[in-house]
């Protein structure tokens, strides 16, 4: 639902988003195994659904089914946690402070993933939730970013809301006018990715 609604206040002016529902086989939306795979899986048909359109990109539109595992995607299909480490990349943001909804074990993940990809961690914070993401509120989430070391904030380039299932609209305006520093939320890298010209294409 939240990417459903952000997307279309983030992206650029023109810029139309399209949009297939993916429902894993167990029917489940709490983070874990058989979601992540459920997700990759469905992916499949959901492409499918779409392929008459003119699309500049496809997205899965989930940050943790990024760095967890699963079946492969379709060629062509990045995932938001994709979108994000393009996004830091562009704007050279190569030292982060993490803020998540998920288990801290998938924080932990993400944050060893970012790593791997070059992204430095100043710090991670996260809810501890493994579901009702929708949910949260603007006032949990500044909560859970002022639980960061202020010193962390001081180190960063930016600062990360990871997930595409939690609104950050209103908590990312607010952390950026007080933090000083870019926030950059998985919706925001999904609204504004653009794919890199096709091998041979013109420049």
């Amino acid at each position: 639902m939240a990417v459903e609604e952000e997307l279309p206040q983030l992206g650029e002016p023109g810029v139309v988003f399209h949009y297939a529902r993916l429902v894993p086989a167990s029917r489940t939306t709490a983070v874990d195994d058989s979601f992540w795979h459920g997700l990759r899986a469905a992916t499949t048909g959901a492409v499918d659904s779409l392929r008459h359109l003119p699309l500049q990109a496809t997205v899965l539109a989930c940050t943790s089914a990024g760095f967890t595992s699963g079946p492969a995607l379709p060629p062509g299909v990045i995932t938001a946690f994709d979108a994000l480490t393009t996004a830091l990349h562009e704007r050279r943001l190569t030292r982060i402070a993490l803020a998540t909804p998920y288990p801290e074990p998938v924080t932990r993940a993400e944050a060893e993933a970012l790593q791997a990809h070059g992204i430095d961690m100043a710090a991670h914070a996260s809810l501890g939730l493994d579901d009702g993401y929708p949910d949260i509120t603007t006032e949990q989430i500044l909560t859970l970013c002022a639980s960061l070391p202020p010193a962390a904030f001081a180190e960063a380039d930016a600062l990360v809301l990871s997930c595409t299932g939690w609104r950050t609209l209103g908590a990312a305006a607010a952390l950026q006018k007080r933090l000083r520093i870019p926030v950059i939320s998985s919706n925001l890298a999904l609204a504004t990715y653009t794919p890199p010209p096709a091998p041979g294409a013109a420049p």
